[in-house]
């Protein structure tokens, strides 16, 4: 009773969190709207003369920007991102690639339990990945979130921003928010730092103090979260340059130096984001990328062979 109590208690902390970084994802984009349309290009474009143009070309990339973010982020959010089957199983041996001859009774039930697996093991049968917590197998890349309480496909980690762990099926949509976060926030601090420019030039406010305060508080929140998901950004498309996962960069990989699921950036980066390039920028995948790519499911990632590894 006291272990469920504690796991209710836990997964009751993650959703009144994540309810409260939803919240504060869309006030901070609720107040950049405000200061940037509402308070200083909406009224010139109203205004009319030439600073109305000027004024509509800046709202337009902004609200494009806007949508793509709030696109992405959504989708991240809302994304399982990858669920392990009850009854799946592998048929290849994850370490070497070789096929699995397990075709006992053991692996044609939809679960094990412990005292199997370890019979399973005992028999010299050690390269199968087991998550004592699910009670189930676990596919290669897989791992188990104790947030979420489940195991997730191609777990990168669970992200509090998104509320969601960032895996197989929604990874690619996490990087697009990266992305179009830092074009937005660095599209914004752009255009409010003439106005500060404005100011220290002529000596004058260009606005009311209220309008001021707002502009000034915007473009600092803004330039922070520039700056800080630059960061994260090229950590992330390091790692999607290599294959690799935030979890097996820290972990698996110090024990694997010879990374084989490293085939090269170009089809390391179409593993992520499929390979017709008109997908590449927005939330979604190309029916034909979901039918012919595996690793898009969160299940099958082709490895190169030993001999090939060498250098890693």
């Amino acid at each position: 009773m006291a272990w469920n109590l504690f796991r209710f208690c836990a997964a009751l902390r993650v959703r009144v969190l994540g309810s409260v970084m939803i919240l504060l994802v869309l006030a901070v984009v609720g107040f950049t709207y405000y200061a940037v349309v509402v308070t200083n290009y909406w009224p010139a474009v109203l205004a009319g003369g030439v600073n109305s143009y000027y004024a509509f070309a800046i709202l337009i990339p902004f609200h494009l920007l806007l949508v793509m973010l709030l696109w992405s982020y959504f989708a991240a959010v809302l994304t399982n991102p990858g669920r392990v089957s009850s009854n799946w199983r592998s048929d290849v041996d994850e370490e070497s690639g070789d096929p699995l001859v397990l075709t006992g009774l053991e692996l044609s039930k939809p679960m094990l339990n412990l005292q199997q697996t370890a019979s399973l093991v005992g028999s010299g049968i050690q390269k199968i990945r087991y998550c004592r917590k699910c009670n189930q197998l676990k596919p290669p890349r897989c791992h188990h979130c104790s947030a979420c309480g489940r195991c997730i496909l191609k777990m990168d980690h669970h992200c509090v921003w998104v509320v969601n762990c960032v895996g197989a099926f929604n990874y690619k949509f996490f990087l697009l928010f990266l992305f179009y976060t830092f074009l937005e926030t660095s599209f914004v601090t752009i255009i409010l730092l003439s106005n500060f420019i404005t100011f220290f030039n002529e000596g004058e406010i260009p606005a009311s103090p209220e309008s001021l305060a707002t502009t000034f508080l915007t473009f600092v929140l803004n330039l922070a979260f520039a700056l800080s998901v630059l960061g994260l950004l090229v950590m992330h498309l390091s790692l999607v340059a290599a294959n690799i996962t935030t979890i097996e960069a820290s972990y698996e990989k110090k024990t694997t130096p010879k990374w084989r699921y490293d085939l090269g950036r170009r089809k390391n980066f179409e593993q992520v984001f499929g390979i017709h390039k008109r997908f590449w920028l927005i939330p979604a995948y190309a029916e034909e990328d979901l039918r012919r790519m595996q690793t898009l499911h969160g299940l099958d990632y082709p490895s190169k062979p030993e001999s090939d590894s060498q250098h890693y």
